[in-house]
C-alpha cells in the first residue's frame, strides 16, 4: 500500500510538473512572439517615465524566475550575471537596490543578445529543475505566479510598444493587417436589484485556479439598485464631448482633473490627432481615420469621470462592475496574441475590449492578507492614490483574466487600454 501511494504521488507530481513546464514554455514563447515585429532599435527606447524598454521587460521577467525560484530552491545554481539582479529588479526592496523605472532607457547594457541568452539560460535550468524533482506547493505557487506575472507584462509590452512606435516622427506600424470598420453598437442598460452580492475570487481548488492577493478574500458587499451600460463608450460618443468644448468647462471636472487638463494642455484622448480637419487615431496598425463606432481607448480617470458627469451618469463602482461581468459573463476578446487583435474592433459586442475605469479607489478588501515571503510586495504596497479598472482588454491573455481581476492606475495615466462603461442609480 505504501509503494502504491508512493507511485501515485510520483505520477501526480510528474503530471503537475509536465503541465507547469508546458505552460511555462508556452508563455515564455508568447512574450518573444510579441516582440518579434520589433527592430533591434525599438528594444531600448523609453519615451517617458511610465513606460519601460522592451528589453527590460525581457530581462525582468527572466529575473523573476531566477531570483524567486532558481536562486532559492535549485541546489548549485549560479546566477547568469550577478549584476543583473539590480538592473532587472523592479521594486522589490527586500531583494536589494534596483534601477529607477525612469532610468531604464538609459542603459545600453546588457544588450538584447545578452538578455536573450539570459532567458535561454534560465529557461533551461528551470525546465531541468521541474523535471528532476517533485516540487512543493510553495514552489508550484511561485512558478504559477511567475507565469501570470509574465502575462501581465505581455499586456504591458503591447502598451509600451505602442508608446514607443507612436513617438517616431516617421509613421510606424506594429501590424500591417487592415482593420475592418466597426459596426454600430446596440445600446441598452442592464439593471440589478438592491441586495447582498459576492465579490472577489472564489477558489475552486483546482491546480489552474489562481488569483492575486488583492482579489481576496471573497466577501459580501451590499449594493443599492443600479444599472450599467451594456456597451462601452465609443469614439463617436466622446467626440460629442469634445465638440461641446467640455475640456474647457470646469463644471465637469474634478479639481485635480481640471488642474491636470490645464497644466498638461489636454484637449483630446491620447493618440488622437486632427489632420486636415479630420480626426485620426494612432493604433498598432498605424494612424487611421477615427472610427466613430469603435470603443474609446487610452482615456484617463479624470476624462472618464468628466465624461460620465457630462452624460448625467457616473462611473460604476468596482463591485457593481464585477457583478455586471459575472452576470453577463463578459470576457475579453479570446483571440489574444494575434496581430489582428490589437485594437478594440467589434463594436457589436463591446465587452472586454478595454479596461473600464471604476470610481473605486484601490484599497484592501476586508480581511485582506498579502502574499507571504518575497511576494509580500506584489500588490499591497500600491494601495494608495490609484483607481480600480476591471473587465480586461483586447491584449489581455485570455487564460490570465478573471472577473475578480483588479487592475489599478493613477488617475492621470492613459497609456493603458483604458475606456469607459457608464452606470447610473436605478430610480
Amino acid at each position: 500500500m505504501i509503494n502504491q501511494n508512493s507511485q501515485e504521488s510520483t505520477l501526480k507530481n510528474a503530471l503537475i510538473n509536465d503541465a507547469l513546464t508546458q505552460r511555462f514554455l508556452t508563455v515564455r514563447q508568447q512574450t518573444i512572439d510579441i516582440c518579434s515585429p520589433l527592430e533591434i532599435e525599438d528594444f531600448a527606447v523609453q519615451p517617458n517615465a511610465d513606460t519601460s524598454p522592451p528589453k527590460w521587460h525581457l530581462g525582468h521577467l527572466t529575473w523573476f524566475f531566477e531570483e524567486l525560484i532558481l536562486v532559492k530552491y535549485s541546489l548549485g545554481y549560479s546566477r547568469f550575471n550577478a549584476g543583473f539582479s539590480q538592473v532587472f529588479n523592479s521594486y522589490y526592496k527586500a531583494l536589494g537596490p534596483h534601477t529607477a523605472q525612469s532610468n531604464r532607457g538609459q542603459l545600453s547594457r546588457p544588450t538584447v543578445a545578452q538578455i536573450l541568452a539570459y532567458r535561454l539560460h534560465v529557461d533551461k535550468h528551470l525546465v531541468t529543475f521541474l523535471r528532476l524533482q517533485a516540487i512543493s506547493a510553495e514552489i508550484e505557487f511561485l512558478i504559477e505566479t511567475g507565469i501570470h506575472h509574465e502575462q501581465q507584462h505581455q499586456e504591458l509590452l503591447y502598451m509600451d510598444i505602442k508608446v514607443i512606435l507612436a513617438a517616431n516622427a516617421l509613421q510606424t506600424n506594429y501590424s500591417n493587417l487592415t482593420l475592418a470598420p466597426a459596426n454600430k453598437p446596440t445600446l441598452g442598460w442592464a439593471a440589478f436589484k438592491e441586495g447582498l452580492y459576492e465579490i472577489g475570487f472564489v477558489d475552486d481548488g483546482s491546480h489552474t485556479a489562481f488569483a492575486y492577493d488583492n482579489e481576496k478574500p471573497n466577501h459580501k458587499s451590499y449594493l443599492y439598485a443600479f444599472e450599467i451600460s451594456q456597451t462601452l463608450v465609443t469614439n463617436g460618443d466622446y467626440l460629442a464631448f469634445i465638440e461641446d468644448n467640455a475640456y474647457s468647462k470646469p463644471q465637469y471636472w474634478l479639481s485635480l482633473g481640471w488642474d491636470w487638463v490645464n497644466q498638461q494642455h489636454i484637449t483630446q484622448p491620447l493618440y488622437w490627432v486632427k489632420l486636415d480637419g479630420a480626426w485620426h487615431e494612432y493604433t498598432l496598425h498605424g494612424l487611421l481615420p477615427l472610427d466613430l463606432n469603435r470603443p474609446l481607448v487610452h482615456i484617463s480617470y479624470f476624462e472618464a469621470e468628466a465624461f460620465a458627469r457630462w452624460k448625467n451618469a457616473r462611473l460604476p463602482t468596482e463591485q457593481e462592475l464585477e457583478v455586471f461581468l459575472n452576470e453577463t459573463n463578459s470576457n475579453p476578446n479570446p483571440t489574444k496574441h494575434h496581430h489582428n487583435a490589437l485594437h478594440p474592433s467589434d463594436a457589436a459586442n463591446l465587452s472586454g475590449e478595454v479596461w473600464c475605469w471604476t470610481q473605486s479607489q484601490y484599497s484592501a478588501y476586508p480581511r485582506f492578507k498579502a502574499f507571504d515571503g518575497l511576494l509580500n510586495e506584489y500588490n499591497g504596497k500600491f494601495m494608495c492614490n490609484q483607481f480600480v479598472l476591471k473587465g480586461g482588454c483586447v491584449v489581455t491573455p485570455s487564460n490570465h483574466y478573471r472577473h475578480s481581476y483588479r487592475n489599478f492606475y493613477p488617475p492621470h495615466q492613459r497609456w493603458m487600454f483604458s475606456g469607459i462603461r457608464l452606470a447610473k442609480d436605478s430610480v
